[in-house]
């Protein structure tokens, strides 16, 4: 007999382990539970009331998505992704997210450019009091929003699949290369006008690509 549990986050009824995997991949994704962080079946089985079982089942969903991996004698752990990995990772959401923002391009209303447009000028008020990881989530909101009218929903599951992969990096591209967040805001008002003014989807593509590109590229010049 399948038991079953409230989800935090939809409300549903969820399986035991569904409910584990929820919210182990939300701290995986918030923070709370950065890179290196070690997962204790025992631990996280008695703060959700579970048996160690479906807290097993989730970890390994997880390491499915390279969210986690498990060490000899260790047990599981959190994955950090270093420079290469990230820089590949980056070029993929790049290409991808560009792809899915040029074919959503038509099909955005009005309504949900709206809201692109209160976010990124939220996202310009932060600038007072900048807090990287909050500036980081709002620009994924953004972006969500442009991308997920995209009419292929194997590009949109890819797009958001390579999103979940970098938010196990903790350390924000904003808190590297805080510079980069006013001109990232600014790019977002051209990407708008761009889709607003009826650009062809090839160009607001490729304006979006540029525009993820861009990021990457001040997190290396940092880095070199």
């Amino acid at each position: 007999m399948v038991s079953y549990m409230i989800s935090a986050s939809s409300g549903r009824p969820v399986t035991k382990s569904q409910l584990a995997y929820e919210t182990i991949k939300a701290r995986i994704i918030d923070g709370r539970y950065g890179p290196g962080y070690r997962l204790v079946l025992d631990q996280i089985g008695r703060e959700l009331d579970v048996s160690a079982v479906p807290v097993r089942e989730a970890l390994r969903r997880l390491e499915a998505e390279e969210l986690i991996q498990f060490e000899r004698n260790v047990g599981a752990r959190v994955v950090a992704i270093d420079p290469t990995e990230y820089r590949h990772a980056m070029e993929t959401v790049a290409i991808v997210e560009g792809a899915a923002t040029g074919l959503a391009a038509p099909l955005l209303t009005p309504e949900a450019l709206a809201r692109a447009r209160s976010l990124n000028e939220r996202m310009r008020q932060s600038l007072a009091e900048f807090d990287p990881l909050a500036f980081t989530a709002l620009n994924a909101e953004f972006h969500e929003v442009l991308f997920s009218a995209c009419p292929n929903p194997n590009l949109v599951d890819l797009v958001q699949r390579c999103w979940t992969r970098l938010a196990a990096v903790r350390d924000s591209t904003f808190a590297s290369v805080p510079g980069r967040a006013p001109k990232s805001i600014e790019e977002h008002e051209r990407l708008l006008a761009l889709i607003e003014g009826g650009g062809d989807p090839a160009e607001v593509e490729r304006f979006a690509r540029g525009h993820r590109l861009a990021t990457l590229e001040a997190y290396l010049a940092r880095e070199r």
